[in-house]
């Protein structure tokens, strides 16, 4: 190319030279970077943190990924993709009014009716825009993967709120009372005392009793409730051990249920019954440990591992069951209970605002342990320790040992092919769960030692 300039002599000019084509690149580092940041805050930097926390706090990786990539194409290639700004935008009004406003379950729920049809909007408007605007590789492997992702999650995120609006099951009997500003649902049958009162394990509801608490109603009255936040009960934010026992001795009083009452706990739920005799000494007439945890469960070998990678599953759950991905996880779940049971503990095991209470219960936990050493010592009172042998972690049966020393009339049982699950769970070994809870109810009734 040539030009003449005025009063100089006619000289060559170089050609502009074209700048690398590095929209794939940019495509590639903006989205994966954004993946990776958003994996390593959820399960790393934040983890195990509420759900508004980590729902916000990923939107906002999210939408920092868009923005990066309209900036580097902006600046370093000649195929801006300024239209990076709109997702960008979205997701960050989103992630920040989430973290600003700290929205319950309820208010999440009822924003399922509205995000997802804004989120399917964006995942189509940005395929067609990636369709004119990049390159090929990036277009096909990353931005339409990206958009399909995106779609399916508008599509889970519907599908979840009309499965909790027309499908969340309804309690067959008991009713809900007020506990303090908070509703806990209770469900009791028979007849007699010790009035036994079944307490469930971490993740699990009242109706996994549906083996055990039809079995007890034949001999004595057996109760069975949900913690707050948990199943058919409402919530009542974070609850240490203390507060869990306190809730349950105000819902046996207000429900009029009269005492003294049995503890049969299973898993986490014998470390509330610990701190319920702890507290309620004169209304604790016995005890049933099934496969139960401990004061000093920290002490265990691989329980300090188990607890962390929990606390991180507990955090990630609650908005992955917003995507109705729980629903999907738990479908095979509970089989061995009988039917009605097991489709009440599938619902409630997939449910957002449970496992939102599930998270502030496991968060609690480490205090929960340390409250239950508070119960020294049962004195006569009838206990027996029923563990379970299959898949137990190393020092386990030591620990269901030192258990049974809380009492003088004690009893340790061990079943050797029952898991920790199936103690309850399955028909079979709930028999034997339903066997030792008779046998303290025999003993508290006739004074009598409980058998080994």
């Amino acid at each position: 190319m040539t030009t003449t300039l005025p009063g100089r002599t006619r000289r060559q000019l170089p050609s502009p030279v074209p700048r690398r084509d590095r929209t794939g690149l940019f495509v590639a580092v903006s989205l994966l970077g954004a993946a990776a940041g958003a994996a390593v805050l959820t399960l790393g930097v934040l983890a195990g943190a509420p759900e508004h926390v980590l729902t916000g706090s990923t939107l906002l990786v999210f939408a920092a990924g868009w923005g990066l990539l309209a900036l580097l194409t902006a600046r370093w290639t000649d195929r801006p993709l300024r239209w990076a700004l709109l997702p960008a935008g979205y997701l960050a009004v989103l992630g920040a009014g989430i973290l600003a406003l700290a929205p319950g379950d309820g208010a999440l729920g009822a924003a399922g009716w509205f995000w997802p049809a804004g989120l399917l909007a964006l995942a189509v408007w940005v395929a067609g825009r990636a369709r004119h605007s990049v390159p090929g590789w990036s277009r096909r492997w990353l931005l339409y993967p990206v958009c399909a992702l995106m779609a399916l999650a508008a599509v889970g995120g519907c599908t979840e709120t009309v499965y909790e609006s027309v499908s969340r099951p309804a309690p067959a009997a008991g009713r809900g009372y007020d506990v303090d500003g908070h509703r806990m649902y209770l469900r009791c049958e028979g007849t007699g005392t010790p009035t036994v009162v079944l307490a469930s394990g971490f993740g699990e509801h009242s109706s996994v009793w549906g083996w055990v608490a039809p079995a007890l109603a034949a001999d004595t009255r057996v109760c069975v409730y949900d913690r707050a936040g948990q199943g058919w009960s409402g919530p009542a934010g974070a609850r240490d051990g203390v507060a869990q026992a306190g809730d349950l001795h105000t819902l046996l009083q207000v429900a009029g249920v009269p005492g003294p009452y049995l503890l049969a706990g299973h898993s986490v739920g014998g470390i509330y019954g610990m701190i319920f005799a702890a507290r309620y000494p004169d209304e604790t007439a016995g005890m049933v440990l099934l496969d139960s945890t401990t004061p000093e469960q920290f002490a265990l070998p691989s329980y300090p591992g188990a607890y962390s990678l929990g606390r991180r599953l507990s955090g990630v759950l609650p908005p992955l069951a917003r995507l109705g991905a729980a629903r999907v996880g738990y479908r095979a779940s509970f089989g061995s209970l009988p039917a009605r049971a097991r489709e009440e503990e599938r619902s409630f095991a997939a449910d957002p605002g449970n496992l939102r209470a599930a998270r502030d219960e496991w968060a609690q936990l480490p205090a929960a342990f340390g409250q239950a050493g508070a119960l020294r010592d049962l004195g006569a009172k009838p206990l027996v320790v029923l563990t379970a042998g299959r898949g137990a972690q190393t020092g386990w049966f030591a620990a269901q040992d030192k258990l049974a020393t809380l009492s003088r009339n004690a009893a340790h049982r061990t079943l050797m092919d029952a898991s920790h699950d199936s103690l309850v769970a399955d028909r079979r070994f709930a028999g034997y769960a339903s066997q030792a809870i008779r046998d303290v109810v025999a003993a508290v009734r006739t004074g009598r030692h409980v058998a080994a």
